[in-house]
């Protein structure tokens, strides 16, 4: 691969300097009148600027001609739109915004504080997001205190995988006031190396020289001063179809626009958009009372829906397009001038090397055009999870709807200006070891050279005074988040094997654990993608001998009371009995393990299983499946776990007893939970620490104390907490724990008064 450049360490300006406390966002709710974020089913209503969350026990409604649900009271969000406020008689889960478009880094680490207050004691899980596919979220478990004043509760997040979140509370079926005054999010920047820039569109119209392109073709320009576009930009076919769009020059015109009625063209092999419009270059004119200065002019002078599948918002474009894709990670600053003939709002959106190639719809947000000239300044962190980004679009006619187009405008654009982050492109290492303190340098990682002799790539990784046990491989260096937005991950265990070669493929994040400690080889072969590892010196881990831990642990699952959704008013629920497996250490999204055990029960059961951090700190739905036990022989389980990215820095498995209502005995025995590559257990092996119970609605979860001389802990375990909280009348009938007279408790008679 060829470097775009040679990185210079030249370090000096800023080695030595302390990290930094940066505020990365902030929101102050007291800004607002109503609820500013998306609603996803809730809204929290405004009182003094405070954001109230008043709890489960409603829902909202919004305010429509066929709304099914009404009520006397009517909240409104911060745009004006009416929801009805609507009691419930039982408590509902909910979730709602805290926060959006928090600019991260990937891999980046951050720590939010919130000034809030709940009516009593809360534990509640908040999501960071980057997106909402799967693993595009890591969650938090986040513990409110009772009081009458705001509070400052912090919580924090390793790892973002994405470069724009959300947060999103998730009190779930908690029926605590909740109040929200402020919030804000930072993280501990340590110092860096300043951010080399390429310019490709320059401001005073000069050509760039770039040598992946041929040298006597000046393109790149950023204003409209070199009077008009080649001649083989505007090749047209029979039909009078401008045919460059999709071709090989795509890349070298930087002014692209599309409106309706211009350019159309069938469906057809060439590219064209299902009779719609297709993108040509950019017109040039004189800049109205200006004449001689020129800029670009788009005339959307039609604005109606386009087909079924295609929305009036984007009938008509503008493309800014640049000369080279931007891999993930990369930094992007884009500069122009703009105004328009009516003034109105353009959303904006990324695309991919030919325009109208939609790839993201976040880009650099909405940009308001009014009748005078403003300057764009904004720089952005390119997301490429998806593909490979060309070009930031504008759709002209965000404001449209099929009732209520926009009027016909004209919008102008001048001065257009590409910087793209400057990195080294090739194959670069870096290592670390957490046990020694030595940390990644990304700045300075060791380059692959090809090796004749090998026949692939190689580099060296670890010295004598510095011996590393785990590595990142990335395709990129020149930034932090870069190199960890592009690396390389191995299928399989990586041993010390020259011979043994592991297929690989893009994996963004990915930390690869060593089988030692030292100084590593390491080869690629880019043609086969595959990669080999070898220690030169320093010491291999014995292979680490995992046994299945004997506790049997025994979980006198309680009877229920009935669930909401089998008779009103129940307010059972399927974790009111537990059973948690809890690791040694705080597992991250992503960390590949195996669980194994076996189990039986006293009657059949299906257990459901989830993600917490503490026992009891929900932060995720899914773990393992459902797990069916049966009464009689044991059975045996055994599953692949990769911790879910909703599910960062979770440390337990938790099993929901309660799916069925009646009273059961579960048994379990010979765990086993380890690091998929059999290089760590995450439990001990041989008592009963690592497991938790929960034993009835309303109580906590306890850990299993094992005595000396019971190193099974069966005895402690079946004697703990069998007493039943189920309360009967003389008649033997099932009442309430309000119910006064004579009941039966526990087998013996007593008045409640």
């Amino acid at each position: 691969m060829k470097k775009l450049f040679t990185l210079v360490a030249l370090l000096a300006c800023f080695m030595g300097a302390k990290a930094e406390w940066v505020e990365d966002y902030s929101v102050d709710y007291s800004a607002y009148n109503g609820f500013p974020f998306y609603v996803m089913g809730y809204v929290p209503e405004w009182y003094d600027g405070i954001m109230t969350d008043f709890g489960a026990l409603y829902k909202y409604v919004q305010v429509t001609d066929d709304a099914t649900e009404t009520s006397d009271v009517t909240v409104k969000t911060n745009n004006g739109v009416e929801y009805y406020k609507i009691v419930l008689s039982e408590p509902g889960w909910h979730q709602y915004f805290i926060a959006d478009g928090i600019p991260t880094e990937v891999g980046g680490s951050y720590t939010v504080k919130a000034l809030v207050k709940a009516s009593e004691d809360c534990t509640i899980n908040v999501n960071m997001g980057w997106g909402w596919g799967d693993g595009q979220q890591t969650g938090a478990s986040v513990k409110i205190p009772a009081s009458s004043e705001f509070t400052e509760v912090e919580w924090s997040y390793t790892d973002i995988a994405g470069t724009s979140c959300n947060l999103v509370a998730q009190p779930g079926t908690c029926q605590a006031t909740i109040e929200w005054k402020s919030l804000t999010v930072s993280h501990n920047e340590k110092p860096k190396k300043p951010t080399v820039w390429q310019e490709w569109l320059t401001k005073d119209g000069q050509p760039v020289v770039i040598d992946t392109k041929p040298s006597d073709i000046p393109t790149y320009m950023g204003n409209a001063e070199f009077g008009a576009w080649p001649d083989w930009s505007l090749e047209k076919n029979a039909e009078g179809i401008n045919i460059n769009w999709r071709g090989d020059r795509t890349g070298e015109i930087c002014a692209w626009a599309l409106t309706m009625g211009r350019n159309a063209g069938d469906t057809g092999a060439d590219g064209s958009l299902d009779g719609r419009a297709r993108p040509y270059p950019a017109d040039i004119e004189a800049e109205e009372g200006n004449e001689s200065n020129h800029v670009f002019a788009i005339h959307a002078d039609q604005i109606a829906k386009i087909d079924d599948d295609n929305s009036i918002q984007w009938s008509n474009q503008f493309w800014i397009q640049s000369p080279q894709g931007w891999k993930e990670g990369t930094q992007i600053r884009i500069k122009f001038r703009y105004k328009a003939k009516i003034a109105a709002k353009t959303g904006t959106q990324i695309h991919k090397d030919h325009p109208s190639d939609y790839l993201h719809w976040q880009a650099v947000g909405d940009v308001n055009f009014t009748t005078e000239w403003q300057d764009f300044d904004k720089t952005i962190t390119f997301d490429g999870s998806q593909a490979t980004g060309w070009s930031l679009a504008f759709n002209l006619c965000a404001e449209s709807t099929v009732d209520a187009p926009q009027p016909a405008n004209v919008f102008y654009f001048d001065d257009l200006s590409w910087e793209t982050m400057v990195l080294d492109e090739g194959y670069f290492v870096a290592g670390s070891n957490a046990k020694e303190g030595i940390e990644y340098d990304y700045d300075n990682a060791i380059q692959f050279e090809y090796s004749a002799d090998d026949g692939c790539y190689t580099a060296v990784v670890g010295e004598a005074e510095a011996y590393i046990n785990q590595v990142m491989i990335s395709t990129v260096r020149g930034n932090d988040g870069a190199f960890k937005s592009n690396t390389l991950k191995p299928s399989g265990i990586i041993k010390s094997d020259p011979d043994e070669w592991l297929d690989y493929a893009p994996a963004s994040l990915a930390k690869l654990n060593l089988p030692g400690t030292g100084i590593w080889k390491i080869y690629l072969d880019d043609a086969y993608k595959a990669m080999a590892f070898q220690l030169l010196e320093g010491t291999l881990e014995e292979p680490l001998e995992i046994t299945p831990n004997p506790t049997e642990i025994v979980i006198h699952g309680k009877e229920r009371d009935f669930t909401s959704g089998e008779q009103e008013g129940g307010t059972g629920q399927p974790w009111d009995n537990q059973f948690f497996i809890k690791a040694e250490r705080k597992l991250a999204s992503g960390e590949a393990t195996v669980l194994s055990f076996k189990y039986r029960s006293t009657v059949s059961a299906k257990t459901s299983t989830q993600c917490h951090g503490e026992p009891g700190a929900y932060l995720h739905w899914g773990a393992i499946g459902d797990v069916n036990f049966e009464p009689g022989d044991w059975q045996e389980f055994s599953k692949d776990f990769t911790v879910p990215g909703e599910a960062n820095d979770m440390q337990c498995i938790a099993f929901n007893m309660a799916e069925i209502k009646e009273a059961c005995d579960y048994y379990i025995t010979d765990v086993v939970w380890a690091l998929k590559d059999g290089s760590e257990t995450l439990i001990n092996m041989k008592d009963g620490r690592n497991f938790w119970i929960k034993e009835g609605a309303g109580t906590d979860p306890y850990q299993m104390e094992v005595p000396e001389d019971d190193p099974t802990g069966i005895n402690n375990v079946v004697n703990k907490a069998t007493r039943s909280a189920v309360i009967y009348n003389i008649a033997g009938q099932r009442v309430s724990k309000d119910y006064k007279g004579l009941v039966i408790k526990d087998g013996k008679k007593a008045v409640v008064k």
